[in-house]
C-alpha cells in the first residue's frame, strides 16, 4: 500500500498563490470497507479560489487540502465491494482532491463509466450539473424559446450553449471581450454580444421581436441589470455567481411593469439537500451527454501537483478551457 499522499494544503485563508503549500502526509491503513484511490486528474474551479480565500459560502476546517472536483483510480480495496481495483471513481470532495492519494469508504464512491475519458470526467461534477439545473429548474423551456446568459465563455456558459442547442433552445451569449464569437458559435451559440449598456435596446432586431424567458447571471453589477432589461414579461433571472463582486442594482420598473423575477441557485446546496439517488441520476444525465451527444469541456492545460504555482497562474489568464492537475 502507498504510505503517503502529496497534497496542496492551506493552514490559513488567503490568496491561493500565497497560502497553498505542497506537503507530504501519511496515509492510514485501510479499514474494512475502504478503498485507496490514486488521483488521475483534478480540476481548478473559481469556487476553489473562494474556498481557499475564505470568501465562499461553505468553508473547510483548517488545515485543509484544497480542491473540490476530480477523479481517481482505485488501487486497493479492503473487504467486499461492487467496486474493484482499477475502477475510476469520483474523488470525495470533503477531503479535498488536490492530492495524489486518498482513502474513502467504498459505499460513498461514485463510479465513472469506463468509456469516459478521465480528463473529461474530472470536469463533470460542478459546471455541467449546474448548467443542467439552470436550464431545467426555473422555466419550462420549449424548442424555439430564447435565453440570455453573461460570462458565456465560462465553463457553465459553454455547457449551457451546448445543452440548449441539443434542446432547440436559442441562446444570446454576453461576453466581456472581443474574439470569442467564432468559438462559441461552433458550440451552438446563436448570438454572441460584448457586454455594454446599449445592446438591450437593439436585441429584438436579432431575435425577431422574441424576448428571453430566462437570464443566467454569474457576473453581477451592471451586466445583470442589462440582461434583466431584455427579459419577457414574467421572465426569470437566476444568479449563481458573482465574478465582479459588484452589487446587483435591480431596475425597479421591470419588476413593476414586467413582473420580472430574481432567483438564486447554489449547486452545493442542491447536492446537500437531495438523495444519493437524485445526485447519481443527475451525474448519469451528464455522462450521457458526453458519450451520446459528444459534448465536451475544453482542456487548456494540465500540470503536476507540485507545479501548482504555474497552474494557478494559467488559471488566471483569459482562456476557453479548464486547467487540470495530475498527480
Amino acid at each position: 500500500m502507498t504510505e503517503s499522499s502529496y497534497n496542496l494544503v492551506h493552514s490559513e485563508f488567503g490568496k491561493p498563490q500565497s497560502v497553498l503549500q505542497y506537503q507530504q502526509s501519511a496515509l492510514q491503513p485501510l479499514n474494512q470497507g475502504e478503498a485507496l484511490i490514486e488521483m488521475l486528474y483534478s480540476n481548478i474551479n473559481p469556487s476553489d479560489m473562494g474556498m481557499i480565500a475564505g470568501s465562499y459560502g461553505k468553508l473547510k476546517e483548517l488545515p485543509a487540502t484544497a480542491g473540490r472536483e476530480g477523479v481517481g483510480r482505485i488501487v486497493e480495496i479492503n473487504g467486499a465491494s461492487q467496486l474493484k481495483v482499477g475502477d475510476v471513481v469520483k474523488m470525495p470532495e470533503s477531503q479535498g482532491v488536490w492530492r495524489s492519494h486518498v482513502t474513502a469508504p467504498t459505499e460513498e464512491l461514485f463510479q465513472i463509466p469506463a468509456e469516459l475519458d478521465p480528463k473529461q470526467a474530472a470536469t463533470l461534477f460542478i459546471n455541467p450539473t449546474t448548467a443542467f439545473m439552470l436550464l431545467e429548474s426555473f422555466v419550462d423551456l420549449k424548442p424555439g424559446d430564447w435565453i440570455i446568459q453573461n460570462a458565456a465563455n465560462s465553463q457553465v456558459g459553454l455547457w449551457v450553449i451546448q445543452l440548449a442547442s441539443q434542446k432547440g433552445i436559442k441562446t444570446i451569449n454576453v461576453v466581456r471581450r472581443d474574439g470569442l464569437e467564432s468559438e462559441l458559435k461552433k458550440l451552438g451559440a446563436d448570438y454572441v454580444i460584448v457586454d455594454n449598456k446599449d445592446y438591450p435596446k437593439s436585441l429584438k432586431e436579432l431575435t425577431g421581436g422574441a424576448k428571453p424567458k430566462l437570464a443566467l447571471n454569474s457576473v453581477g453589477g451592471e451586466s445583470v441589470s442589462n440582461m434583466i432589461k431584455t427579459l419577457a414579461d414574467g421572465g426569470i433571472c437566476v444568479t449563481f455567481g458573482g465574478m465582479v463582486g459588484d452589487p446587483i442594482r435591480f431596475p425597479t420598473r421591470f419588476l413593476i411593469f414586467n413582473d420580472v423575477q430574481l432567483r438564486g441557485f447554489w449547486m452545493d446546496k442542491w447536492m446537500r439537500t437531495h438523495s444519493r439517488e437524485d445526485v447519481d441520476a443527475l451525474y448519469q444525465k451528464v455522462y450521457n451527454c458526453v458519450t451520446e451527444h459528444k459534448i465536451e469541456t475544453p482542456i487548456e492545460a494540465i500540470y503536476p501537483l507540485k507545479d501548482f504555482q504555474s497552474a494557478l497562474d494559467a488559471f488566471q489568464q483569459p482562456r476557453m478551457g479548464k486547467v487540470l492537475f495530475k498527480s
